[in-house]
């Protein structure tokens, strides 16, 4: 095999800023095997324009990676796109190089066709990259075809070809450094590092998208090998993780094994981490295994207070779950925070009513409300609109320019209104909303939370803001 040289572009800039995992898993497996990488890294760049014109006139590459996170910030009231600055950079690249530009990330996996029709990207990865990219860059040592790689997307002469599916085994990374990127700044500036244990999810929820982009089959991580990589990054002084897991308690089994592993390297004395959970399953034991592996904080993905509305969702658990939940948390000294989506179709004055009152009942430290869905390709919630020709109720799209997102109609004249009445005050309910400043978690931009983070807080961004209005209500 020849040695080439390889360019990994984060294309992230979100303030505060989230380290480029899924690239620093690329490079990790790219070193391994013997390629020279680079990562450009644009998320401190103040012009990356000209870091990548600087960058390309100073390195050829025989390779280009980039990577796309988010399409947007998910946010029906600021409906920010990243698409656009994300194309300009590609049209950069792709003007300072010949080489193969390839594309990846969550963001892309979710709707690639559309992005690749929009910038003159080569061709893109939907899905696992490691495995696809590194064989690409092997092909491209040996002088070879490479359009025939697992996972990969491309148009040839205006057909769109899609190559099968291939899923990683994740029992086959490297031993992991977690030192390719500036870890200690996205720390300092950032507040947590990210830790992923599996991927894949074959949860039938309606709104997600996380099928579309990571598959629903599960593949695994073994519980040693995420000690690992969480002892590489304690080494560099990393001690607050965020799991990047769909849903880190599905199914229960793994869950209960990585935090044995971590309670059996005596890993919960010295870390402190936060993890998106599934109402169901999760038990009193995962409870008290979680928190003493470190937990000090869980997001569950509750949707809905309302029983009618969580079948419409697709969810299987119970609005009583949400006591439960906040219980057994609170037993074992792990702060809970329980997010809603309001507005999915069907959302009624009565089922919204119904919603704060389980959670005001339920009583955890923080309430996330998201009000209007965010409509991604591939979802059931997307095929269920097409098949319906259902307009009414839609905002935004047609394209990634423009995020799509969906408001129940009958409830779209009066939504705001009633949950400033149902709420009013009430410092535990956190928005999506940039309008407001002290109750505002959509962390795009948020300088409250940045502020926060640099003066020293760090954990779960909802848990920093709790903490914040604790402080200020004291």
């Amino acid at each position: 095999m020849s040695r080439i040289s390889i360019a990994l572009i984060n294309s992230n800039r979100i303030k505060p800023p989230i380290a480029p995992i899924g690239l620093e898993y690329i490079a990790e497996w790219l070193l391994a095997n013997g390629h020279e990488v680079a990562i450009l890294d644009l998320c401190w760049e103040a012009d990356p324009f000209s870091l990548l014109r600087e960058s390309f006139r100073q390195k050829e590459y025989a390779l280009v990676g980039m990577t796309l996170r988010n399409t947007d910030d998910c946010g029906f009231t600021s409906q920010c796109s990243f698409v656009p600055e994300f194309i300009e950079l590609v049209k950069t690249v792709k003007s300072c190089t010949s080489a193969p530009v390839i594309l990846g990330g969550v963001g892309f996996s979710i709707m690639p066709e559309s992005i690749l029709s929009l910038c003159p990207a080569d061709a893109g990865i939907r899905g696992d990259g490691e495995g696809s990219f590194f064989e690409i860059a092997q092909r491209i040592s040996k002088n070879q075809d490479w359009h025939n790689v697992p996972n990969l997307v491309w148009n040839e002469n205006g057909t769109w070809q899609q190559n099968p599916s291939q899923f990683l085994d994740l029992q086959a990374f490297p031993s992991l450094s977690r030192n390719t990127v500036d870890q200690s700044r996205y720390f300092r500036e950032g507040g947590q590092a990210g830790i992923e244990t599996k991927r894949g999810c074959p949860e039938p929820c309606l709104i997600c998208a996380d099928p579309v982009a990571k598959g629903k089959v599960f593949r695994f991580r073994s519980p040693a090998s995420v000690a690992q990589e969480i002892q590489a990054l304690l080494h560099q002084g990393i001690d607050c993780f965020h799991t990047c897991d769909p849903e880190f308690n599905v199914p229960e089994s793994h869950a209960l094994a990585v935090c044995k592993e971590w309670i059996r390297k005596k890993l919960g004395d010295r870390i402190r981490w936060y993890a998106y959970c599934a109402p169901v399953p999760f038990s009193a034991e995962l409870a008290k295994a979680m928190a003493k592996a470190g937990c000090v904080g869980i997001n569950f993905g509750f949707d809905s207070g309302d029983s009618r509305m969580l079948r419409l969702l697709g969810r299987k658990h119970t609005p009583e779950r949400a006591l439960e939940l906040v219980q057994w948390c609170r037993e074992n000294g792990m702060a809970v925070m329980l997010d809603l989506v309001i507005g999915a179709p069907g959302e009624s004055r009565e089922s919204i009513v119904h919603t704060i009152e389980i959670m005001k009942r339920a009583d955890p430290d923080r309430v996330g409300v998201n009000v209007g869905v965010r409509v991604y390709p591939g979802t059931r919630l997307a095929h269920q609109l097409k098949k319906r020709g259902e307009t009414k109720g839609l905002v935004g799209g047609p394209d990634p320019l423009h995020p799509l997102f969906f408001l129940e109609p009958n409830i779209s004249p009066f939504v705001m209104e009633l949950l400033s009445d149902l709420v009013r005050e009430d410092p535990r309910f956190l928005f999506f909303d940039p309008q407001k400043p002290f109750q505002n978690y959509n962390y795009n931009a948020n300088l409250l939370l940045s502020q926060a983070i640099q003066k020293g807080y760090r954990g779960a961004y909802w848990d920093i803001l709790r903490k914040i209005q604790e402080e200020r209500l004291a």
